[in-house]
This record gives C-alpha cells, sequence and structure tokens, in this order.
C-alpha cells in the first residue's frame, strides 16, 4: 500500500471518530498510535512516548495555565463587571454607545483571558440584557456580541496561539504580538461600523436616558480607575515582556499574580472564586495538554510517512496549482470545518499536513498562524453550524430566535473576510510588530 493512500485512511478513519462523538484527542491520538504499530510494529511506541517528552519539555507551556488562572480570577472576581459600568457611564450619551463599548469589553476581556468562550459568556449575561432593555435592536447587538466574543482567540494572551505554536514550533511570543494589530484592527472595523450604522439609523442604538448616564466627574473618575484595572494589569504583563526586561513565562507569572493581587485588594478573593479558578484552570490546562499530545504523535507519523511531500508534489507538479491557490483553499477548508468542529479540533486535525505543506509553499509560518486564527474566527459565526452561533442560542434570552441570530452576524462576517483579505495582501500588519521586538 501507498504511502499516500496510509495517510488518506489514516486522515478519513480520525474524520469518522470525530463524527461518531468521540473525544478529538482520543480520536486523533488512537489513530496516531494503531497507525505508529501496524507500520513499525513496536517501535512506534517511541512516538507517542519522544511527543511527551517533548511536550514535557516545552517550556513556554507554562504559560498556559498562568493565563487561565488570570483568566478566571478576572471574571469570577467580577472585575470585568466593572469594565462595562465604565462603559455605561462614558459611552452612553452616544449613538450605539453601549454596543462600541461592548466591543471595548470584549478586547478587554480577550486580553484577560484568551479564550471566545469566556468572552461569549460574559457579553451574553452582562451586556446583552443591558442593551436590549436599553431599546438597542436585537439583531445587531447580538452580531456584536458573537463578533466581539471571537477576538478572544486571536488578541492576546490567546490559547489558542499557544496550540499552534506547539505543533507549528513557532515561538509563542512572535504569535502573540503578531496577533495585536490584526485583532486591533477587526475591532476598530467593528466600532466603525456600528457607530456608522446607528448614525444612519439612530433607533438601532439609541443614547441613554439623561438620568442613567447623569455623574459627576469624580464619579467617572473613579469608574474609569475601576474599568481600567484590567488594562493595568494586562500593561504590567505585556510591557516587561515587549521592553525583554522578563521572558515569556515570568511574564504570564505577572500577569497571574497580579491579578490575583487585584482581587484581593478589592475584597472579592473568595474561597469559592479561587476554588473555582483553580479548578477551571487545571481542566482546561489538561485537555489541551491531551490536545497537543495527540496532535504531535499524529503529526509524527504523518511526517515518517512523507504525506506532506506528496500532497504538494500533487498540487504544485501534477495540478499546476500556485501557492496561493492552495493557501486559499487551504483557509475554505477551514470555514467548512469550522460549521461543526471548534478551533482546537480544527487545528490538530489539518495541522499536521497544512503546517508543514505552507512551509514547502515557502509561506510564513507566524503570518499563517494568524490567517488560521482569523478564518476560525469566521468560521465560528458561519451558518449553518457555527460553533458561536449555538453558543449564543444557548444563552440568550428566548426573544431572540434562531433567526435573529443567523441573521445578526452577516456584516460581522463580510467586516472579518475584509480584515484577512488586507492580512493576506500586506503580511506586515500582523509581521511588523514581532520583527520589530524581536529583531532589536
Amino acid at each position: 500500500m501507498s504511502h499516500e493512500m496510509i495517510a488518506i485512511i489514516m486522515f478519513s478513519t480520525m474524520m469518522l471518530m470525530l463524527f461518531t462523538g468521540q473525544r478529538v484527542f482520543g480520536a486523533i491520538g488512537a489513530v496516531g498510535a494503531i497507525a505508529a504499530l501496524t507500520l513499525w510494529g513496536t517501535g512506534g511506541s517511541d512516538i507517542p512516548f519522544s511527543s511527551a517528552m517533548k511536550l514535557m519539555k516545552w517550556y513556554p507551556l507554562l504559560t498556559l495555565p498562568m493565563f487561565i488562572f488570570m483568566g478566571y480570577i478576572l471574571s469570577e472576581s467580577k472585575i470585568a463587571d466593572d469594565l462595562y459600568k465604565m462603559f455605561h457611564v462614558w459611552m452612553g450619551p452616544v449613538h450605539g454607545g453601549l454596543a462600541i463599548g461592548t466591543i471595548g469589553l470584549m478586547v478587554l476581556v480577550s486580553a484577560m483571558n484568551g479564550l471566545s468562550v469566556a468572552g461569549m459568556a460574559i457579553g451574553a449575561t452582562i451586556a446583552l440584557p443591558e442593551l436590549l432593555k436599553r431599546g438597542y435592536d436585537k439583531r445587531m447587538v447580538t452580531g456584536v456580541i458573537q463578533a466581539g466574543s471571537s477576538l478572544g482567540i486571536l488578541v492576546p494572551p490567546s490559547v489558542v496561539l499557544v496550540l499552534y505554536a506547539m505543533i507549528a514550533r513557532q515561538p509563542v511570543g512572535q504569535l502573540w504580538l503578531a496577533g495585536v494589530f490584526p485583532g486591533l484592527m477587526m475591532a476598530m472595523m467593528f466600532i466603525i461600523y456600528i457607530a456608522v450604522r446607528c448614525k444612519i439609523n439612530p433607533s438601532l442604538g439609541p443614547v441613554l436616558p439623561v438620568e442613567e448616564r447623569t455623574a459627576t466627574m469624580s464619579e467617572k473618575l473613579k469608574l474609569l480607575r475601576a474599568g481600567l484595572l484590567p488594562v493595568f494589569i494586562f500593561a504590567a504583563m505585556m510591557v516587561p515582556f515587549v521592553k525583554g526586561w522578563t521572558s515569556l513565562v515570568e511574564s504570564s507569572a505577572v500577569g497571574a499574580m497580579t491579578a490575583f493581587v487585584a482581587a484581593i485588594v478589592k475584597g472579592r478573593m473568595t474561597r469559592e472564586v479561587f476554588e473555582v479558578s483553580v479548578r477551571q484552570t487545571l481542566a482546561i490546562s489538561c485537555m489541551f495538554m491531551w490536545i497537543i499530545l495527540a496532535a504531535l504523535g499524529f503529526g509524527a507519523v504523518f511526517d515518517g510517512l512523507g504525506a506532506v511531500r506528496a500532497i504538494d508534489n500533487l498540487f504544485t507538479d501534477q495540478l499546476g496549482l500556485d501557492p496561493w491557490v492552495i493557501l486559499i483553499l487551504m483557509q475554505l477548508s477551514f470555514l467548512l470545518m469550522g460549521t461543526f468542529l471548534d478551533d482546537t479540533a480544527m487545528l490538530v486535525i489539518v495541522a499536521p499536513l497544512y503546517v508543514p505543506l505552507v512551509k514547502v509553499l515557502g509561506f510564513d509560518l507566524v503570518w499563517y498562524g494568524v490567517l488560521y486564527t482569523i478564518t476560525t474566527q469566521i468560521a465560528y459565526m458561519t451558518p449553518p453550524f457555527g460553533y458561536n452561533l449555538f453558543l449564543m442560542r444557548a444563552m440568550a434570552p428566548p426573544e431572540i430566535t434562531l433567526r435573529d441570530i443567523y441573521g445578526s452576524i452577516l456584516p460581522f462576517v463580510l467586516i472579518m473576510v475584509v480584515a484577512l483579505a488586507m492580512i493576506m495582501t500586506f503580511p506586515q500588519i500582523a509581521l511588523w510588530l514581532p520583527d520589530y521586538v524581536y529583531g532589536k
């Protein structure tokens, strides 16, 4: 049997197992292990062992539990609530101001947590009821929360980019810095769209009543200080790293400790908050480690088969496709998979194939990590089975129907497609900051 056929059988078996509801790491790891033992006998057992040792020796992986812990401390201690109160007062006089503030809230939540699910939960529980109560158009605000929450996997510290870094063997710090400008650019594009749309049709985002936004300057400044606490925590963590004073792991420890101390100072570090944060950190960290281990084992078998070279030969030599055409086809496949898989599953399924292929085609792997992440964000929100669509349906009040949710997301998807095209056309949007910091 040819190596190409073995690779096809491995890939199709893995997809079949996922369709039957098996856990991601179990499906990928099992196929990789069985293929290794079948092809190389007992010597194949060295592959998962080598992957486990590689995982344990990967020092930047320590950032994963640190950032997850920081995010849960900030969300469980309700510090995120202070952010929304700040936006409520400061942005209330503007048409669409609370929706614009929600995008700002999502950016800061992303910088606290790095998971889109956390942004969705905070947006749906804190922002959505307030927006609906104040007469905002339900379709628009539903789209705002879905689009804003998707920034969690791009704005650093992104947990998904940590996973990509491990599989693609790229520096986490460079990937995080590469996500800064694209993430902020998309957030600004969302804000401009909301502002223009509410300017044209003020009924979509009415200003708050005078009595709700009346506050003295001292009260506004007090809210500003409370709301900007997460910004201070993020700055305390990232500025020393960007300046070169601390390593990535040291910066993650600074962020976790600063968040912990902030919760204590504000009197919100209860036993329950601490216990929930530790339990969730342990659960999510272990889940990601199992997935990375399975993906590394599966990828090692793929490398051993030479499947990547065979596929590159098929596309470029036999079919005569341009590298850019191949790249676009890869991005389209992410959109298709996003209808039934989350970002982690998509990455570990295709990374053993796509990442080496991108390298062979001559593209930058850090830049491609940003493209993958944005495409995943789009796939999250693309009907009929976008991941974020069903999260919103589960969290939204009854008056918001699935039809509303589907209809709300189209403008934001188009904005993200434009952003993706801009970053593909001008790679320096993503690469300038990591080149500047690491080139010093």
